[in-house]
């Protein structure tokens, strides 16, 4: 099957069982969407929605969270991964929206990939789901899934979102990243994955990428220990 056509079909697929793309962090504005992307590294969307109703109410636009001391925020965020390192990125964060932006959240991926704790796919996801830009945010989900459905071969997130700029329309991006990220979760999973139960897995997944999971899973830590435990008992 030619690229467009896989593309296509994955496209068919995806409008039909997510015609509608929520975005999953809870927020009220730009600056809130910011903060919430911010938080979200390394912790899941549930756990920010969790902690960001408390932090919002404190510090809704950035001169109010600019002018709090980091530790206050840390406690606010203290259920998140890497609270201490965030809560100074948001400070900081703050502070220069303030001092460089007028207070308002910058409408370019330069100026927001300055901003401290902003990322290339933090940056892509604002621009994306607050401002309307297309952009395709790659984290390391749809990494997983571009590689499993033979979309990109690439080692590193950032020639895969390129790989996948190439393969989709442009007019898709916004709407696609998340569609993605909703089928990840749902049908997807990066452990334990059943490829011929999966929508597209089971077509779109090629032999070597069966066999490179497969083989992954068998050198896991638990899988190592199965084999062992196995051997240790045979006469």
């Amino acid at each position: 099957m030619k690229r467009a056509e896989k593309a296509a079909r994955i496209v068919a697929i995806l409008e039909r069982l997510y015609p509608e793309t929520p975005i999953p962090l809870d927020h009220l504005d730009a600056f809130t969407l910011l903060v919430a992307v911010v938080l979200s590294a390394q912790t899941t969307d549930k756990k920010v929605n969790q902690v960001t109703p408390a932090l919002f109410e404190r510090a809704p636009t950035p001169a109010a969270l600019a002018k709090l001391d980091v530790d206050e925020v840390r406690g606010l965020i203290r259920e998140v991964g890497l609270a201490p390192q965030k809560a100074k990125a948001l400070v900081g964060l703050a502070k220069k929206l303030v001092d460089e932006h007028g207070g308002e959240v910058p409408r370019s991926f330069e100026a927001l990939e300055a901003l401290p704790g902003v990322g290339h796919k933090t940056a892509s996801v604002v621009m994306a789901q607050a401002f309307g830009v297309p952009a395709f945010p790659v984290d390391t989900h749809i990494h997983r899934l571009a590689k499993r459905w033979g979309l990109s071969s690439a080692k590193n997130v950032e020639v895969t979102e390129r790989d996948l700029k190439r393969t989709f329309d442009r007019a898709l991006w916004n709407r696609l990243h998340l569609q993605i990220i909703f089928f990840g979760r749902e049908h997807c999973p990066a452990l334990r994955h059943d490829f011929d139960a999966c929508p597209i897995c089971s077509w779109a997944a090629s032999g070597a990428a069966r066999r490179a999971e497969a083989k992954a899973a068998d050198g896991s830590p638990r899988a190592s220990s199965k084999a062992r435990r196995a051997s240790s008992k045979a006469p």
